[in-house]
């Protein structure tokens, strides 16, 4: 039960902070989802990070790293947006565009996760 109040919580938090970081005036004209793309890499950076972290201690709380990982990171990543965005990308016929995003939200969304684990070494 304590470890579902972690997630919950943390869950909570990275929505919170998702909705906000979706309020900034960045990219509003483009077609282009770039606040997604920026949440989802950030996103990326801080589970690699938070992992590499719980790694490198010989006793991580693991209740601790729930509420990063699963809760945090879940709640503030935004999968389902991105692939909303991407099928409306394709339907309003701007499939380059769609193509980038998919293509530079996973190559750089994993190259994120790396660069958040290397940060920590």
């Amino acid at each position: 039960m304590l470890n579902c109040l972690a997630v919950g919580l943390g869950g909570f938090a990275g929505s919170v902070c998702r909705y906000l970081m979706g309020l900034l005036p960045l990219g509003r004209n483009w077609a282009f989802p770039i606040r997604t793309l920026a949440i989802n890499l950030i996103g990326s950076f801080v589970i690699g990070a938070v992992t590499a972290l719980a790694l490198k201690r010989s006793d991580p709380d693991p209740r601790l790293v729930l509420f990063l990982k699963a809760g945090v990171c879940g709640g503030f990543t935004t999968f389902s947006s991105f692939a909303l965005e991407t099928g409306d990308l394709l339907r309003g016929g701007h499939t380059a565009a769609a193509l980038l995003y998919a293509g530079a939200s996973l190559v750089l969304g994993v190259l994120a996760v790396f660069a958040g684990a290397a940060a920590v070494r």
